[in-house]
């Protein structure tokens, strides 16, 4: 009985799949596109494509463990590469040892890395290695490295774009140097960063440009800063944005999260989980932003702002590791090293701080009150207590053993 109703919902669900013809999900079908790169087919293969994503690997080892994840990483480059098979878009394998000749020449450093080349550029994927993610940022790779705005509902599309730095600039024409100058900026951070530009006068109005100005805008933040000293070089753009590349609230995102997390400040991050489409989550993120306005101006405060919906399968690892409940809004600084933690005591969704109350508490982060340290001091004083214990025991013993040995001797 049971078994004639799982056929009967199974063959159900394949006819809706049958039905639904736009949303079959792609699998792998099996077919190898991932080719090895070496020094005697490099050239070949870099010739073919405009674009050439490579996966830089140890060697395979004989640990059965290491060849499944390696072939799990494998499987996912295939995927992606079926996926993106109409684009012009190579994917290779550089074994480290094998080909570590070539591996020198291309600059890779770090095994486990994945790489792309688009022309003269090396491009190294900072973010989560799974095939959806993948083929969002190879596919925002091969766009234009500058987006144009010609419209007021463009104007609209670009101003909701509020968590992420983005810049835009108003030239007189796509021939002008100084957007040749804002083009060549823009490619040494694509696809991490947007650039846009406008060649229209309304919507340089609309957004307060002057002709060969360029504004940066920093995530959650009101006002734009206009670069100052237009119009400017390549050189003195590219200086600007680096300068100005960690800001006050960020998010981590699955494209460029591991970047994200290295870049630490003095070996922490203040770290706040808060889901955007849960009105607690919404509340305590405006909070947030209110907090990061207010402190913009200060060069040591850099909040990393988490949505769990982003990191699905992370959530337990980081309730665990943190020990705290991440169906609620929480803040706290944590150890990049050793993921040692601290986090401000919430007592409930309907008690969130306020704006003041979280830039005291950031204040006491920054000052050095709050630390990650002092759990590990309490931890070494009760290893000195039990250590001081067993030395107390260790003394008894030996007194003990003196003792009967004295009593031996009387004997």
């Amino acid at each position: 009985m049971k078994r004639t109703h799982l056929f009967v919902v199974g063959v159900c669900l394949l006819s809706s799949c049958r039905a639904e013809e736009g949303l079959n999900f792609p699998t792998y079908d099996g077919k190898d596109r991932v080719v090895s790169l070496t020094e005697k087919n490099f050239k070949q293969v870099l010739k073919k494509y405009d674009l050439l994503c490579l996966y830089y690997h140890e060697p395979v080892s004989s640990d059965k463990i290491a060849q499944k994840q390696f072939q799990l990483k494998e499987i996912v480059l295939e995927l992606v590469a079926q996926v993106l098979e109409h684009k012009d878009i190579g994917f290779v394998m550089v074994d480290a040892k094998k080909e570590a000749k070539l591996a020198k020449r291309l600059g890779f450093h770090e095994e486990g890395s994945l790489y792309v080349l688009k022309g003269e550029r090396t491009i190294e994927f900072d973010g989560e290695f799974a095939a959806d993610v993948l083929v969002e940022f190879l596919l925002d790779l091969i766009e234009d490295p500058v987006e144009i705005i010609n419209s007021k509902l463009e104007v609209q599309a670009f101003e909701r774009i509020e968590d992420q730095i983005k810049l835009i600039g108003f030239f007189k024409t796509e021939d002008s140097e100084y957007y040749k100058a804002f083009e060549e900026a823009a490619q040494h951070f694509q696809p991490y960063i947007k650039f846009f530009a406008t060649f229209d006068k309304g919507v340089a109005k609309k957004l307060s440009l002057k002709m060969n100005e360029v504004d940066f805008y920093e995530p959650f933040m009101d006002e734009p800063i206009a670069i100052p000293d237009k119009p400017y070089t390549e050189e003195e753009l590219v200086e600007f944005v680096k300068d100005h590349q960690r800001p006050t609230l960020r998010r981590l995102r699955p494209e460029d999260m591991f970047e994200t997390w290295e870049d630490d400040l003095n070996g922490i991050h203040i770290v706040a989980f808060a889901e955007k489409s849960d009105p607690d989550g919404y509340e305590f993120l405006e909070i947030l932003k209110q907090v990061a306005r207010d402190n913009t101006d200060n060069p040591d405060l850099s909040i990393v702002w988490i949505d769990p919906d982003d990191f699905p399968l992370l959530v337990a690892y980081w309730e665990k590791t943190f020990k705290i409940d991440l169906f609620k809004p929480q803040i706290g600084v944590v150890n990049v090293t050793d993921a040692d933690s601290v986090w401000m005591e919430i007592p409930g969704d309907d008690d969130l701080p306020t704006a003041e109350e979280l830039e005291e508490w950031i204040e006491d982060v920054l000052s050095g009150k709050i630390s990650t340290e002092d759990d590990d001091n309490e931890d070494d004083d009760d290893d000195d207590d039990e250590d001081g214990e067993d030395d107390g025991d260790d003394d008894s013993d030996e007194e003990d053993d003196d003792a009967s040995d004295d009593d031996d001797d009387d004997e």
